[in-house]
């Protein structure tokens, strides 16, 4: 696999089946999302990087037919700016949209692995000091350019496997200067990468030392100390709550979310993924654009999820990280509940970044079919983090990042072989930095 930036423009011909294809995309859900648009035998023409055209190569217009025969009669002074990929035999659809991570942080937990394996709980890891607590400690001593070098490393490695757009949450500085300093190295991040970055302040993650027996405090340094600082600095796009017993109730969360409101910010949950704890709820009445985890959904979570503008976020790869029963996603998808896929990358519960992981868990622990964890990969996932007018689809004008897979036997072996590589080439537009 390699990256192909481009600074020109660029024309993709013979494509074996051009996936995702559509001039108004609607977010996948019921039925639907098991309906992939697509056209055999394909092109693709992007122009400053946006999708300019796209069809059928016996219908290429003839503008582009002209491309083709100067470059094939090695014309090296016409149409110079113009590169040309053939990928006879491949699949080309839209990067990856992973819509939860964690992946700026500092150090690693591989003990609490160990731990894990030996018996002990996520509540008895963080209960002992683990945990979040755990990340918080590291993060403190480490510095914005230590972690930006390791954070980009994984942005490196999440492109390396599919994703061309991602949201990045803050949650392990627990104070106001170490969420700042995550968020300005998110924010850092966004003008360095050339994959799309979306920011979440997460300060209710869970409480630092030295609240942990005046939980009040610590919610009212959050809401008048560090919201505004975050929406001076304009640093985030979303807030969350890690809204769960023994962390931050459906009260908390609230008054969390009403701050955040006032300055901007638009809210997402983690919700339900150790228990019933109205995280849903509380995610739909304000208008949540996402409530991801789910493990623990009924009846009364179904009812305020159901003609919601809220997208219900599934993170498999944590449930199999920390051998937690699987949210019903096939419940939820046979109730007409638009869906999401994403890594939820993180050193604590789901150290992968890998969407490709992400969709065989789904197919395989989740029953969902192929051609919905594509959908809820790409398009749902742009959704879930407010870009789909520029992602997730194959439309004009929308921003060209792409894959162009290897010569494989069908779209359903990406999560059937799940260790196997399945790119070619991820294209993105080279930046100018």
């Amino acid at each position: 696999m390699n990256t192909y930036e481009y600074s020109g423009s660029l024309l993709i011909i013979n494509i074996r089946s051009l996936l995702q294809t559509g001039e108004n995309p609607q977010i996948k859900k019921g039925k639907e999302l098991a309906q992939i648009e697509h056209i055999d035998n394909a092109f693709i023409y992007i122009e400053n990087n946006v999708i300019s055209d796209y069809g059928k190569m016996d219908e290429v217009p003839s503008q582009y037919a002209g491309i083709l025969k100067a470059k094939m009669n090695g014309d090296p002074h016409l149409h110079e700016d113009i590169n040309i990929i053939d990928a006879k035999g491949k699949f080309v659809f839209p990067a990856f949209c992973d819509s939860h991570t964690h992946l700026v942080y500092a150090g690693s937990r591989e003990r609490e692995f160990v731990d894990k394996i030996n018996g002990l709980s996520y509540s008895e890891i963080a209960a002992n000091g683990g945990g979040i607590l755990n990340s918080a400690a590291l993060l403190h001593a480490a510095s914005e350019e230590e972690l930006y070098k390791s954070a980009m490393n994984r942005i490196k490695e999440i492109m390396a496997s599919g994703t061309g757009a991602v949201e990045i949450k803050s949650g392990y500085g627990l104070n106001t200067a170490d969420e700042l300093k995550m968020l300005r190295v998110i924010n850092k991040i966004k003008s360095d990468s050339p994959i799309c970055i979306k920011s979440t302040y997460l300060g209710a993650h869970a409480y630092p030392e030295k609240y942990k027996d005046k939980h009040n405090g610590y919610i009212e340094e959050i809401i008048n100390e560090t919201i505004p600082a975050v929406a001076q600095e304009k640093l985030a796009d979303f807030i969350d709550v890690f809204c769960e017993e023994g962390f931050f109730s459906v009260k908390d969360t609230e008054r969390i979310f009403e701050t955040g409101i006032k300055y901007g910010l638009i809210p997402k949950v983690h919700a339900n993924q150790m228990g019933f704890s109205g995280g849903v709820q509380v995610g739909v009445k304000y208008d949540a654009i996402s409530v991801d985890h789910l493990e623990s959904t009924g009846k009364n979570e179904f009812k305020a999820l159901i003609n919601s503008n809220t997208i219900a976020t599934m993170l498999p790869g944590a449930t199999f990280f920390l051998n937690m029963k699987y949210a019903p996603a096939r419940q939820i998808i046979d109730s007409g509940i638009p869906v999401a896929l994403a890594s939820n990358y993180n050193p604590g519960s789901c150290p992968s970044g890998n969407m490709q992981f992400a969709m065989a868990l789904a197919c395989i622990a989740m029953k969902m079919n192929p051609a919905e964890a594509l959908n809820a990969c790409t398009i749902n996932g742009a959704y879930a983090m407010g870009i789909e007018k520029e992602y997730g689809s194959i439309t004009k004008g929308k921003k060209a990042n792409l894959i162009i897979t290897k010569n494989i036997p069908s779209m359903d072996f990406i999560p059937y072989a799940f260790t196997t590589p399945f790119i070619d080439k991820i294209v993105l537009y080279k930046k100018s930095l």
